[in-house]
């Protein structure tokens, strides 16, 4: 057994993943690869398009990672989880969209299934280990002073991942090792290519599920009026989980000025618009919280909050608003605050917490 430590990698047959252990075997863990398999029958992902972490091309994905084991000589696993999965995020996915709200699939998969159930599932089928890690871009580390594990950005600014990561636990961050987190994404394909060239050019997975978004909401098709803030039919749509709230492009409705999404009513099956100051708000309230950097928030804190995964954080004022709700306030109006997305919370590169927007305050 290595002085090191032994440590599971998540294996998924990509750049990300498979620098990951490679840099893990050359630092002196024993490693082992571990993939989760999680795609189920009955659902159609686009041909050709792009690669999703949900969909039929599982199977491949499970042939490279074995490829990638083999060519690091590491032991190599295959756990099924598609039933949690299916429980867990996808039935998550269908109530918060058929309910108005816009969810964060990626988020509930990584707290639940690929650090939740994956390494759960790998220990009770008697894999012995000491530590989980995978390829997303993050660090972490312990706090001297209040002995938690606190989770950092990623070096890479453009490939930080941390807004995919608030909700992990404090068990969770204690037990996984993150050996990109100080790399940049050229360095990790340089690190891929020296045992497999092909690596270094291999494209990244894009979407979580790269279909029809109405097979995994299993709904039909449903007409509904488009209406303006003042009651102005504009237009129909055929469903009001197409859309979210910000919303600009693919209204396909005309108008005087641009509009965007401002709300969807699910009783009336209506989709409204409005205009650009009628999308700007400057507070909302957040529930469902996950703290890191701290035990629970008791007074006002400035931080830096990011309300989307492609969004840039902007400085807020987070306070208690409570039994497990937080009051965020903008410092100046932001667009696309959107329900059932994740808010997440920084002080300088730390994450300082998240959780899911609730109401958003006019």
């Amino acid at each position: 057994m290595s002085p090191k430590g032994t440590v599971i990698v998540g294996l998924s047959g990509g750049v990300d993943s498979s620098a990951a252990a490679f840099l893990l075997k050359e630092q002196g863990y024993e490693v082992i690869g571990v993939t989760m398999s999680i795609w189920g029958e009955g659902y159609n992902s686009v041909p050709g398009g792009k690669h999703s972490c949900y969909g039929p091309d599982e199977r491949e994905e499970i042939r490279e990672a074995r490829e990638v084991a083999e060519k690091l000589g590491l032991p190599y696993h295959v756990f099924d989880c598609s039933r949690k999965y299916r429980v867990q995020v996808l039935d998550y996915f269908r109530n918060e969209y058929l309910s108005g709200r816009t969810p964060n699939p990626c988020v509930k998969c990584n707290q639940l299934i690929k650090f939740g159930m994956l390494p759960e599932v790998a220990r009770q089928e008697g894999l012995a280990f000491d530590y989980f890690a995978t390829g997303h871009y993050a660090r972490v580390e312990q706090d001297r002073v209040s002995g938690r594990y606190l989770l950092r950005k990623a070096v890479d600014p453009k490939k930080d991942q941390t807004y995919f990561l608030y909700r992990l636990s404090q068990d969770q961050l204690s037990r996984v090792i993150f050996p990109l987190g100080g790399l940049t994404k050229p360095e990790v394909r340089a690190i891929a290519g020296r045992f497999d060239a092909t690596l270094q050019e291999k494209s990244e997975s894009q979407d979580f599920y790269s279909g029809d978004y109405k097979e995994l909401l299993q709904v039909e098709e449903k007409s509904g009026r488009i209406i303006s803030s003042k009651g102005e039919i504009l237009g129909v749509h055929k469903g009001f989980w197409n859309y979210t709230i910000g919303q600009r492009k693919g209204l396909g409705v005309a108008y005087s000025e641009p509009l965007y999404v401002i709300g969807l009513d699910k009783e009336k099956n209506e989709v409204v618009v409005g205009t650009r100051e009628e999308v700007l708000s400057s507070s909302f309230l957040v529930s469902d919280l996950n703290w890191i950097s701290v035990m629970s928030l008791d007074q006002p804190m400035e931080v830096m909050v990011k309300i989307r995964s492609a969004s840039t954080e902007k400085e807020a004022c987070i306070e208690p608003a409570g039994p497990d709700k937080v009051k965020v306030t903008f410092r100046n109006p932001n667009d696309s605050i959107t329900p059932g997305q994740s808010a997440v919370f920084y002080r300088e590169d730390r994450v300082v917490g998240g959780g899911t927007i609730d109401t958003v305050i006019k």
